[in-house]
């Protein structure tokens, strides 16, 4: 199947924003790490020191970047291409961490690789074509249909209960609870930046939609989402190791999203038995590279930060259950340097 010239412009929108967000994930890892070293409170903490930080502003301005650069994709090409093709973000901070900071990537991390290259193909070319939409109107309508309603309620009624009961009991030792908590508002927010993209590329158009109500809410849907997807984010990666946080939020993100715009978009009614399982296939192949990659990461860092006679970090499995922490020994701690000595007493590895 050829692709539409709108998935082609979806598709390098969605490849140049998983540059930017792949490198503004070790940007803002390190300008977390600096705020706490200076602060003694993380954020995962409750600390807001790292605002005061340069450098993880520096992460903020390139994942801003990546996500407009993303944005603007959702306007051009159906969710179901351009959401996976951020695992492609994940294969960025591997290629980066290798030369910046000297994170070897080895054999299972280029097989992950090559699997989520390959899964991303499978992807593109199979991606539906998009039904023309003439107006924001018809976006509210799908939005308000029984069927997305009952998915949006579920979703608020998951978000209020993670973060009201799960989150103070056990948000640090559980690293679903963060990521859960981000990954459902970002499938509202995928919906509500496609409607708004929309909305937006129609007025440049030349027909304004600026003049409906619809999308205005849309707007202030997208604001909401964003600032607590971000918010739990910060938490998720201060407190737990990106190995983990990574493939998990990628894998909820992802497919709670696709389930979403399946639900409000029908992107898969115009499409045949075929193209929806080579679609399926294609993100399961992702999904395995995904977690391959990260596992390799993981691997590495533990033996690195441990020496040659400690144990390895735990498995991607183990950091579901037990949040991949520990405390370190005293004398352990006599080894680090003196300005990592209050970050690794917490550092999950």
């Amino acid at each position: 199947m050829g692709m539409s010239q709108d998935n082609l412009r979806g598709f390098i929108l969605a490849l140049l924003s998983s540059v930017f967000i792949g490198a503004s994930f070790i940007i803002k890892k390190k300008g977390l790490r600096r705020a706490a070293a200076v602060s003694g409170v993380r954020a995962g903490y409750g600390g807001y020191a790292y605002l005061l930080e340069p450098l993880w502003w520096l992460g903020m301005v390139t994942m801003i970047v990546g996500e407009v650069a993303n944005f603007v994709a959702y306007a051009f090409a159906p969710a179901i291409l351009v959401t996976p093709l951020g695992a492609l973000s994940i294969i960025v901070s591997a290629i980066l961490a290798h030369f910046m900071l000297k994170e070897k990537l080895h054999q299972l991390g280029v097989l992950g690789c090559i699997m989520c290259i390959s899964g991303s193909v499978i992807i593109v070319i199979h991606a539906p074509q998009e039904s023309p939409i003439t107006s924001v109107q018809e976006i509210w309508a799908m939005a308000t249909q029984p069927a997305f309603l009952l998915y949006l309620g579920s979703v608020i009624v998951l978000v209020v209960l993670l973060i009201l009961h799960f989150a103070p009991r056990c948000g640090h030792t559980n690293v679903l609870v963060f990521t859960g908590i981000c990954s459902l508002m970002g499938s509202l927010s995928v919906m509500s930046v496609k409607a708004l993209g929309t909305a937006l590329k129609l007025t440049f158009e030349g027909k304004n939609q600026l003049v409906y109500l619809e999308t205005w809410f849309f707007m202030f849907i997208v604001a909401t989402c964003v600032i607590i997807q971000m918010n739990y984010l910060n938490k998720a990666l201060d407190t737990f190791n990106t190995a983990v946080v990574s493939p998990i939020y990628y894998v909820m993100f992802t497919s709670l999203t696709i389930i979403a715009s399946v639900i409000m978009f029908k992107d898969w009614d115009s499409q045949n038995t075929g193209s929806i399982i080579s679609e399926l296939c294609g993100f399961i192949a992702v999904l395995c590279g995904t977690i391959l990659l990260n596992s390799a990461k993981d691997s590495d860092r533990g033996s690195s930060f441990r020496g040659e006679h400690a144990p390895l970090s735990p498995t991607l499995s183990t950091g579901l259950f037990s949040g991949n922490r520990e405390t370190l020994k005293h004398d352990e701690e006599n080894e680090l340097l003196p300005d990592d000595i209050c970050l690794r007493k917490q550092e999950p590895y």
